[in-house]
C-alpha cells in the first residue's frame, strides 16, 4: 500500500528516499527493535490480506506476474514525478474555512453549525456519515446540524465534518470500482477513527490525525482510477488485472497522499505527519498514523470475516499500553459492530 507497513524493515533506513517511497503502508510500521520476526512477518501478511479484501481478488491473483505490471507502474511513477496525475481530487471549495475552524479549539458550536450549513451539499453528507455506526452507534437518527453537534459533541462533530468533506471523493463513479470504494472507505474511516483515538491519549490533535487518517484511503481510490485510466490507454478492451493495481497501490501511495495535501493546500503538519509515519525516526515512538493504520486494518479485516492478525503479532506490533488498547479497540469494535445498518457510510 505504500506498503502499509514499510516501516518494518530497519534496512529500509539505508536506502534512497526515492526507494523508501515506494514502501507500503503497513510495512511502514516499525515494531520496537526487540519484536519478534514473526510479527514482522504477520504485518506482511495483514498487507496482503487488505489487499485481497480490498480487489476482491484472491492472493495468487494480487500476486501473480503480468506482462502489464512494469508498464502500467513506469508510467504511474512518471506522472507522479512530473505532478501530472489525472485522477486527483479537486479541493472541496468549503476545505479551507472548515480546516481552520477545526484547528481552532474555541470555534463555537454555532461558528461550526453555520460552516457547514452554508453549502447545503456538505450539510446532507454531514448528515449521512454522522448517522453512520461510526459515529452515532444506536437506533437515535440525527435530523439536523444543530442536533449531530449536540449529541456528538464538537469533537465528534470536527471528525464528522472532515469525514463529509472528503466522502463525495470515495463515491464510486461506476459498478466497476463500487466494491473498491466501498470497502476503502469503510478501511479508511477505520483507520482514521483508530488513528485519532490514540493521538487523544497522546496528548496530540486527535482531529488532524483524523483527518490525516483518511488520506492513505484517498490515495487509494486515487492511485485506482488512474491505473484504470492507463489501462483504457495501454490495452484497450482488457480487464485491469488485480495484480497490477496491488503494485500501484504498494509503490505509490505515500507519493500520491503528499500530492494530494499539496494539491489542497493543507498545512505543512499534515504533511509532516504523513512523512514522519512513512519514514520514521530510528528509536522514536510510532506516530498515531502508524499504529492507527495496524489497528484499523485489523479491525475491519477481522469484522468482515477475513484473515487478518493474530492478537499476541497485533498487541507486539502497537506502541500502546493495555489499558489504552483495550479502550481504542472496544470503540473500534462498537462503530464497526453492524456494518449492515442504513446509511452505514
Amino acid at each position: 500500500m505504500w506498503r502499509l507497513f514499510n516501516w518494518l524493515k530497519p534496512k529500509d533506513a539505508d536506502q534512497p528516499a526515492t526507494l523508501r517511497r515506494e514502501s507500503g503502508l503497513l510495512n511502514s510500521a516499525r515494531p520496537n527493535e526487540d519484536a519478534e520476526d514473526a510479527t514482522r512477518h504477520a504485518l506482511r501478511q495483514l498487507e496482503s490480506h487488505l489487499f485481497s479484501w480490498l480487489l476482491d481478488a484472491t492472493p495468487a491473483q494480487i500476486n501473480q506476474d503480468t506482462p502489464h505490471e512494469p508498464v502500467i507502474r513506469q508510467a504511474l511513477q512518471e506522472r507522479i514525478a512530473d505532478n501530472a496525475l489525472v485522477e486527483l481530487p479537486r479541493q472541496p471549495a468549503v476545505l479551507p474555512k472548515l480546516i481552520r475552524a477545526l484547528s481552532d479549539e474555541n470555534v463555537s458550536r454555532h461558528e461550526l453549525s453555520e460552516i457547514v450549513l452554508a453549502d447545503p451539499a456538505l450539510t446532507d453528507q454531514l448528515l449521512h456519515v454522522a448517522n453512520s455506526p461510526f459515529f452515532l452507534p444506536g437506533e437515535q437518527h440525527i435530523e439536523s446540524v444543530e442536533q449531530a453537534i449536540f449529541l456528538l459533541g464538537i469533537n465528534g462533530v470536527r471528525s464528522v465534518a472532515s469525514a463529509a468533506v472528503l466522502r463525495p471523493m470515495m463515491t464510486a463513479r461506476n459498478s466497476q470500482e463500487a466494491l473498491f470504494a466501498q470497502r476503502v472507505w469503510r478501511w479508511g474511516l477505520a483507520c482514521a477513527r483508530a488513528a485519532e483515538l490514540i493521538a487523544n491519549t497522546r496528548g496530540a490533535d486527535g482531529n488532524t490525525f483524523f483527518m490525516v487518517g483518511l488520506m492513505p484511503s484517498l490515495a487509494y481510490i486515487t492511485l485506482r482510477r488512474e491505473v484504470a485510466r492507463l489501462y483504457k490507454s495501454e490495452y484497450p478492451g482488457e480487464v485491469m488485472d488485480p495484480a497490477v493495481v496491488r503494485s500501484a497501490l504498494r509503490h505509490c501511495s505515500w507519493a500520491t497522499a503528499q500530492i494530494i495535501a499539496t494539491k489542497w493546500d493543507l498545512p505543512p503538519r499534515y504533511h509532516a505527519y504523513l512523512l514522519a509515519a512513512e519514514r520514521p525516526a530510528p528509536h522514536t515512538e510510532h506516530t498515531p498514523l502508524n499504529d492507527g493504520i495496524i489497528l484499523g486494518t485489523r479491525e475491519v479485516l477481522r469484522h468482515a470475516h477475513q484473515r487478518n492478525l493474530p492478537e499476541e503479532h497485533l498487541i507486539t506490533a502497537l506502541q500502546l499500553d493495555k489499558n489504552q488498547f483495550q479502550s481504542i479497540r472496544d470503540a473500534l469494535l462498537n462503530m464497526l459492530r453492524d456494518p449492515s445498518r442504513p446509511n452505514a457510510g
